[in-house]
């Protein structure tokens, strides 16, 4: 059984590796807007993504990533359905009432996936 002091100190320790890899450039930060990946994330929460993820591999069916929008100067956030040989990705949100996904705009391209959600920043 862990006691609450070793509990304490292990979340400590996590962000003070969330921070570390915040400062290093290893991970960027993102605010969640909107109500589309409800109820994983909520609007407000910070994220954490590695840009780095995906330069040596492709996106999994089930990643949450960060991409831009096709469409909009806007970045978003969106979880992976489905991923075609080419890298392109079918993203959708976990709340599909309020999202607007690949539904609406078709695939996106792997250079517009910005990065892989690793974390929220507490």
């Amino acid at each position: 059984m862990i006691n609450l002091a070793e509990s304490a100190i292990n979340e400590q320790l996590r962000t003070a590796l969330k921070l570390l890899q915040l400062l290093l450039g290893m991970r960027k930060r993102l605010r969640v807007s909107g109500s589309s990946m409800l109820p994983q994330l909520q609007p407000g929460e910070e994220i954490l993504f590695n840009p780095q993820a995906y330069r040596q591999k492709l996106p999994q069916v089930g990643d949450i990533v960060v991409a831009r929008h096709p469409y909009q100067t806007k970045q978003i956030i969106k979880r992976v359905a489905l991923v075609l040989e080419d890298g392109s990705c079918f993203l959708t949100g976990d709340n599909p009432e309020a999202s607007t996904d690949s539904r609406s705009y078709g695939f996106i391209p792997l250079n517009k996936i910005l990065g892989k959600v690793t974390s929220k920043f507490l």
